[in-house]
């Protein structure tokens, strides 16, 4: 094994504890950031970009038929194929939590839609499931079995808030075990099938869950109603015949007492665990070999690497699987360096580099490692980790869209939750979506008056036709308050007057003075 330390170039601060990783394509795409996501990525994606040891984050792009993926902390998922050996997969995210500290219990399905060299989309559907739903949750598993050529999901552990009923004020947002249930999901009639078994006593999460064709191995895991770690491990088979599927559990020896563990594959048939927790205060240096041949499984103790003093004497620590026999490892920096949230990282290979070669990986695996976060009312139980379980690798892709936190503008100040007027109603706690484009977060608007500030568009009573037209065009927007104002500044508009010709005086008629002895000549002869 050996351990190489990576830097983090930008946007460190993003990297908190309870986000995952995507694997596409051997791209790895960070999902999951703690709050909700700026403008310069609102989807919330960003492509992981390692290079000489350095990472850097890029936005990734969603197509427009895609629904709102939220960004969900500690969540279930894992890939989902036609069959054991299918090319083509997408990824099943399910529960976590939501940046106000909700708990989701919808089920999402991400796929890679198209790919060129700089850019790639993705497609995000939510699945509407019938019959026995699981209830929100955090810190559980998901896979997918195999078995007589179906597939289903199944899903076990987590923990959820206290029920409203039991609530008090001094725990009102405590959590709780949830129910040890498997849940079979069947996506194709869109329907859930819950399980009791006896030998399932005690709720678990952030345990490790491996499956290969119709078996789910259950290994470790924290159980908040007893404080301990379990250290059975679990077999659960799934046999889909014609008929109702039967489920079974078995309960084996040379279980490891450990949480918040780190699986990765070194081979088809080889698995390397890695990290977790003994206790509270207690980090596992130790590392292990699992093995999978015929329908047996055998946990080895295997060579440690040489754990460097930050690790070994820092109290918490984190990673997750990175793919092809590699972990990344962290350690918090925050005491140490001058940025807020910042962590060191490590990249563990359990492999030689000649073994780290392309290889279809036929088992899937899926390695809940969080717990909370530091500003959760909840006691620390287990380590702050990310959810890691992808492939790093070197992206030829330019370097002009990295995602730059710098150009943000403080979130304090332009969140969507703020005191926009004096009229302002818009409350986290008690708003519902009143246009039809709005789906967790209200609508807002560019005033341009002076430097410019946000305003949200119900409360300026603007009718959703203004709205998207104001969108569409490339317009200033003023808000109620500096309407007015804005016009008062404004210059008139300078109005071209029409030249006039002037008017040509009237000549006089020139008169004839006539004598008196004219006159009387005149009128003689007109009387003549």
């Amino acid at each position: 094994m050996s351990l190489q330390m990576v830097s983090i170039v930008s946007n460190s601060s993003l990297l908190q504890p309870g986000f995952s990783l995507l694997n596409f394509d051997g791209h790895v795409f960070f999902f999951g950031q703690k709050g909700w996501p700026k403008r310069s990525c609102p989807t919330g994606v960003f492509l992981l970009d390692i290079k000489q040891n350095e990472l850097k984050m890029k936005p990734a792009f969603f197509s427009k038929d895609s629904c709102y993926l939220p960004p969900l902390r500690y969540p279930a998922l894992c890939t989902l194929r036609r069959d054991a050996r299918a090319d083509e997969y997408q990824y099943i995210i399910h529960g976590g939590k939501t940046p106000n500290n909700d708990l989701s219990d919808k089920i999402y399905f991400m796929s890679l839609v198209s790919k060129t060299n700089k850019k790639m989309t993705f497609q995000c559907i939510e699945k509407d499931l019938g019959g026995d739903v699981p209830e929100a949750r955090y810190g559980h598993t998901i896979n997918v079995v195999h078995s007589r050529g179906k597939s289903m999901s199944v899903l076990f552990g987590g923990r959820s808030y206290t029920p409203l009923a039991q609530r008090t004020t001094e725990k009102w947002n405590s959590v709780v075990d949830c129910l040890p249930s498997v849940f079979l999901i069947d996506f194709e009639f869109g329907c859930c099938t819950s399980y009791i078994l006896p030998e399932l006593q005690d709720g678990l999460s952030f345990h490790v869950s491996i499956a290969r064709d119709d078996t789910i191995y259950i290994l470790g895991g924290h159980s908040l109603q007893n404080n301990t770690r379990s250290p059975n491990l679990y077999k659960l088979k799934i046999d889909l015949p014609l008929g109702s599927p039967a489920v079974t559990c078995t309960i084996l020896p040379g279980g490891i007492s450990v949480s918040s563990a780190i699986v990765t594959q070194i081979s088809d048939t080889e698995f390397v665990l890695v990290g977790g927790y003994h206790s509270d205060n207690q980090k596992r240096l130790v590392c292990n070999t699992i093995v999978l041949e015929d329908n047996k499984i055998e946990i080895v103790e295997s060579v440690s690497p040489e754990w460097t003093p930050d690790i070994k004497h820092c109290r918490t620590w984190f990673g997750c699987d990175m793919g092809k026999g590699s972990v990344l490892l962290g350690i918090p920096g925050a005491n140490k360096q001058l940025i807020p949230d910042a962590n060191y990282f490590y990249i563990l290979r359990c492999k030689g580099a000649e073994e780290n070669k392309e290889e279809e990986l036929i088992t899937q695996i899926c390695s809940q490692t969080s717990s909370e976060d530091p500003g959760d009312s909840t006691p620390f139980e287990d380590s702050e980790e990310f959810c890691f379980s992808a492939e790093a690798n070197s992206f030829d892709i330019d370097d002009a869209d990295t995602y730059n936190e710098d150009d943000e503008e403080d979130e304090s100040e332009t969140g969507y939750w703020i005191t926009c007027c004096a009229s302002c109603n818009i409350d986290i706690n008690t708003w519902v979506p009143f246009y039809s484009t709005e789906l967790n977060k209200p609508a807002m608007i560019l005033c341009s008056s002076g430097a410019g500030h946000w305003v949200h568009a119900q409360c300026m009573d603007l009718s959703e036709t203004m709205l998207l037209r104001l969108s569409e065009a490339n317009v200033k927007y003023f808000c109620n308050k500096h309407v007015d104002l804005n016009k008062g500044l404004q210059t008139p508009q300078k109005v071209m007057c029409l030249k006039k010709q002037p008017m040509k005086p009237l000549r006089k008629k020139k008169t004839m003075k006539l004598s008196m002895s004219t006159k009387k000549s005149f009128l003689r002869r007109l009387f003549e």
